[in-house]
């Protein structure tokens, strides 16, 4: 039996031979990815809210500024903070757990109205935290941990995150859809991280309800070292599985920087397979790859800025008493086909939904 589908923003053609049940998820894959790929100019979060509560200061701890999404939650919060006429201070963890707890204890002792834990995992911290808390300083948090929302334990107003496992899904269900439900996918990921563990097995999950896919290979490989392993690592992978090398899925951009000219050197990639795939990040080089055609054919990322403004809401929900917005944006696929609308300025994905406005009103500000 075969099947055409036209997807908004990307036209694919699908050749399939599989039972009606096979092809019945094949369908369910391709209406996410056409969801995902569809044009993000519809405002979805809060509409509405408590005034702005004024002169307040806030202080964001990031895990590491050299971190590119850390740096655009960052510049998004700063941006909101001028709006609301806030001070905002940022420190900077330095990718470190000793700094990150340092930077906690100057923060705490300036005693700020909140603090934001930027990118870290507060289990590192408890003790400082619970003294934040008993000072009265409200916490919220971006990437803290994976899950959106409340985090009980540490009396975390807030985390502003994706849903990490939906990311991880519309980008399985990607390479389900782009080879017709016949993938042969290799999953890069880092152990280190949970996030990251729980994302690749998310994948691997998800490529197991496709009767016609297989996962190749699972690869545990430090993000830390991907540019001292990456390269040697494809030609490798390359020379094992030949053309069953056919999809890459990874947990972030970082693998395809040092994977692309491998491929390249090989004479791979480009418009042929492999066919690289990240859930998550949505870095300046992956926005690069993906314009050219250059050895990655799609990334999800987190609208940072928005995230930034989001944290603001959240604090300001807090400062008045009310529970918090429980928004979460949803995943957002873009590919060489929807790039030239949701490429954003310098190359980072921010949606064009106007947010900024939609807050300033909830805030009753101009």
């Amino acid at each position: 039996m075969k099947h055409f589908w036209i997807l908004p923003g990307i036209t694919t053609l699908l050749l399939a031979t599989s039972p009606a049940w096979a092809d019945a998820y094949l369908d369910q894959a391709t209406a996410a990815v056409a969801k995902a790929t569809a044009s993000s100019s519809q405002w979805d979060g809060p509409t509405s809210g408590p005034q702005l509560q004024a002169n307040k200061k806030i202080i964001f701890i990031a895990s590491d500024m050299k971190n590119g999404g850390v740096q655009g939650v960052q510049q998004g919060l700063s941006e909101a903070a001028k709006v609301a006429g806030w001070r905002l201070e940022t420190l900077d963890g330095g990718g470190s757990v000793k700094d990150q707890l340092s930077s906690l204890n100057q923060a705490i002792a300036q005693k700020p109205d909140g603090i934001v834990i930027g990118g870290w995992n507060p289990n590192v911290a408890k003790i400082p935290l619970k003294k934040a808390v008993a000072q009265g300083i409200v916490l919220t948090a971006w990437h803290a941990v994976p899950e959106p929302g409340p985090i009980a334990k540490y009396d975390v107003f807030y985390n502003v995150t994706s849903d990490s496992n939906e990311v991880a899904r519309i980008a399985a269900q990607y390479a389900v859809v782009k080879s017709g439900g016949q993938a042969n996918v290799l999953i890069f990921t880092d152990s280190l991280y949970q996030i990251a563990l729980d994302k690749a097995n998310v994948m691997k999950e998800e490529m197991a309800k496709c009767s016609g896919c297989k996962v190749v290979e699972f690869i545990d490989t430090p993000l830390a070292d991907t540019a001292s392993r990456m390269p040697a690592m494809t030609f490798s992978l390359l020379q094992k599985y030949g053309d069953k090398f056919q999809y890459a899925l990874a947990i972030n951009d970082l693998y395809f920087d040092f994977m692309a000219p491998a491929l390249k050197t090989a004479g791979k990639g480009g418009s042929n397979a492999p066919f690289n795939i990240s859930a998550g990040d949505g870095s300046i080089s992956a926005y690069q790859r993906i314009r050219s055609g250059d050895s990655q054919s799609a990334t999800v990322p987190e609208p940072l800025k928005l995230h930034g403004w989001q944290l603001l809401d959240e604090f300001n929900r807090a400062f008045a008493k009310q529970p918090p917005s429980g928004y979460v944006t949803p995943a957002h696929l873009v590919t060489r086909e929807n790039i030239a609308n949701d490429g954003g300025p310098n190359n980072l994905y921010d949606p064009q939904n106007d947010y900024q406005g939609h807050y300033k009103t909830i805030w009753g500000v101009k």
